[in-house]
């Protein structure tokens, strides 16, 4: 009987590994298998911009806004629903426009008037960054010493969990109406240096967070941004999927 329970107790705490969750309508993700990205998608795309990023939370940092600016642009890209135009570069390519323009440059395709503009802005603010926002002895063998000889052994280390929320707004761009908005969570548990571990994904760390990486903020990362595009691509409204 007490090997049962020390087992049970062993998968519960496997049960445990993370959960993101989502507003407008609330959705439940398991970290261990990592939050589902969209289905393949082949249809007309919206245009869009994501602003700057605003950080709110205490822990955050300017860096780490920009970062996660970074990896939504990208996850808005690899959707395959967006058109994505970029503005915190558009300095550089007015600059190349207006050379090409004064004849002292050597000819080429470059061509005034040319920028596109976006239908939607994405605006979003970092309301939650707890990159640790607990800790404690792992598994069973942490909570009390039960089962250290079996499980505890198996665990090892010390269990962490991370937590962040972005606030986000779909602004249409000709009359600046906030269309939708809502918060998205997410949330991971790991144990450090013990079974429950690493973290997959098609897309880096932007800029300023990868000293996250392998950690359970970064799980907690992805999973918010995944649900973002999820977010994004179920609010825009049909009409503006026309590129």
């Amino acid at each position: 009987m007490r090997a049962l329970r020390l087992m049970g107790m062993f998968l519960f705490i496997l049960g445990i590994t993370g959960c993101a969750t989502m507003t407008q309508p609330q959705a439940q993700v398991d970290n261990t298998a990592g939050a589902q990205p969209l289905p393949p998608y082949s249809g007309p795309k919206a245009r869009v911009a994501v602003a700057n990023f605003d950080v709110k939370a205490a822990k955050a940092s300017w860096e780490i806004g920009s970062g996660l600016r970074e990896m939504l642009v990208t996850a808005l890209m690899n959707s395959n629903r967006f058109s994505v135009v970029e503005r915190q570069a558009l300095g550089a390519v007015m600059q190349e426009q207006e050379l090409a323009a004064s004849g002292a440059a050597q000819a080429g395709s470059v061509q005034r008037g040319q920028i596109k503009t976006a239908d939607i802005v994405i605006s979003a603010a970092v309301t939650e960054f707890e990159p640790f926002a607990s800790g404690g002895g792992a598994g069973v063998g942490g909570y009390g010493g039960v089962g250290g000889g079996i499980l505890g052994g198996l665990i090892g280390g010390s269990m962490n969990k991370a937590h962040m929320a972005l606030d986000l707004r779909i602004i249409d761009t000709s009359t600046s109406e906030i269309l939708a908005s809502t918060r998205v969570q997410g949330s991971a548990t790991d144990v450090s240096g013990g079974i429950i571990g690493g973290w997959g994904g098609g897309w880096g760390l932007g800029a300023g967070l990868g000293g996250y990486a392998n950690t359970p903020t970064e799980k907690a990362i992805r999973i918010c941004i995944i649900e973002a595009v999820r977010y994004i691509s179920q609010a825009i409204p049909p009409q503006y999927f026309k590129y």
